[in-house]
């Protein structure tokens, strides 16, 4: 387990490394931050003296190192846009952001994985075939039109829920959240809807094709000749094997949420780092992308650990391979 674990762990440094000098290489191609600081009228003397106090004029890996100490800090600088540091940006961000995708994530899982093996178990039903039909939907709708439809719906025809905002949020030191109110709660139901429906219909797809494939295998043949309940082998044997690759994908996925909360939350103008980046990319905000994209990296690098870390824990055939020598 220790060495499986210094083996991730060395990998995603690696990773980081990797992502920080590509986040470093946005300030050497994409515009000049000297002259987004200063503005076209700067004399030639401001220039060099800020270019000095920013030591852009020091050697290319002397300023990467500089870069990858700061990042590991979590220091992007200031935002070009509106001059404030980028890390504190982030910080009033990153809340609205995660509680989407943690939300979304709860949608996505409490719904999808029931309806995958509703629809293996029940193949061939009318129920089942329905099940399938949404999941094609989900799969080939784009998420902006998902949005656009339920906002339609929802909020302008029927007036049920706001199209647009946060609403009331607790702040609980630099940390804030809305779903100590019902405001919160009103307000995140549609973006975390739309967001979710491509997972949960993933979810069910992939459940319900384990769910078929550990169905067929000689255990749960056993299982059914020593005389075991249907309830018993679909719940106690076919759905706890079902769901170890399903838990694998479902970790990966929840980076996903946050990494490509873009579009959900510039659709509902929901108050995340996706809208932050988006902004950014529209006025060439170069710290705060940098920082967007060493933040997405970092989470993505977490979560997969963690997911292999369970695997590694639930799957006992990985534990009997390593110690056998197999």
């Amino acid at each position: 387990m220790l060495a499986f674990i210094l083996r991730r762990l060395i990998q995603a440094v690696i990773v980081m490394v990797t992502v920080a000098f590509i986040s470093f290489m946005l300030f050497q191609y994409v515009g000049d931050p000297v002259v987004f600081l200063l503005g076209q009228d700067a004399t030639p003397e401001q220039i060099r003296e800020l270019r000095a106090s920013l030591g852009l004029d020091k050697p290319f890996f002397i300023q990467f190192w500089h870069f990858l100490v700061n990042a590991a800090q979590g220091e992007f600088g200031l935002s070009l846009r509106q001059g404030a540091k980028v890390s504190r940006l982030i910080a009033e961000r990153f809340p609205a952001t995660l509680e989407l995708a943690l939300v979304a994530a709860f949608l996505a899982l409490v719904i999808g994985v029931p309806m995958g093996v509703y629809a293996a178990l029940k193949r061939g039903t009318f129920t089942s075939q329905l099940f399938m039909t949404i999941s094609l939907l989900g799969v080939s709708l784009p998420t902006f039109l998902i949005g656009i439809l339920l906002i339609l719906v929802f909020a302008v025809t029927l007036g049920w829920f706001p199209s647009f905002g946060r609403g009331e949020v607790v702040q609980m030191g630099w940390w804030s959240t809305g779903l100590l109110k019902a405001k919160g709660w009103h307000h995140i139901t549609l973006p975390a809807i739309t967001l979710a429906i491509f997972q949960l219909t993933l979810i069910m797809r992939l459940v319900r094709a384990e769910m078929l494939e550990v169905l067929r295998t000689d255990y749960i043949k056993f299982a059914r000749a020593r005389g075991l309940s249907n309830r018993a082998i679909h719940f106690g044997h076919a759905l706890k094997n079902t769901l170890v690759p399903v838990m694998t994908i479902t970790g990966l996925q929840l980076g996903g949420l946050i990494a490509f909360a873009i579009i959900t939350e510039t659709v509902f103008q929901w108050p995340g780092m996706g809208l932050l980046f988006i902004q950014a990319v529209t006025f060439a905000d170069i710290p705060v992308m940098a920082a967007y994209l060493y933040l997405i990296a970092l989470i993505f690098v977490v979560i997969n650990l963690v997911v292999d870390l369970l695997y590694f824990a639930v799957d006992p055939r990985l534990r009997v391979g390593k110690a056998g020598g197999h």
